[in-house]
């Protein structure tokens, strides 16, 4: 998830100011990003429900699924 060099020196920086806090506030930070994260999720669900037909196809998949009817990775890749 987090690959590139300055995406880990934030968590770095992060970790050194989390660990530096009083309790109550270590849980204020932990309740924003949890509003932060799914505030990305439900945008990315947003995004997704914009693309025309993803419901259905959606549901489709999920119904081959539930009937078993999936195939593994790899046989797509030996085909």
């Amino acid at each position: 998830m987090f690959s590139s060099d300055s995406q880990k020196k934030l968590l770095e920086k992060a970790n050194l100011y989390l660990s530096q806090i009083s309790e109550d506030n270590l849980k204020l930070v932990i309740d924003f990003l949890a509003y932060l994260q799914q505030k990305e999720e439900k945008e990315a669900t947003e995004e997704l429900l914009e693309i025309s037909g993803f419901e259905r196809e959606l549901r489709e998949a999920e119904e081959e699924l539930k009937q078993g009817e999936i195939v593994t990775l790899q046989s797509i890749y030996r085909s």
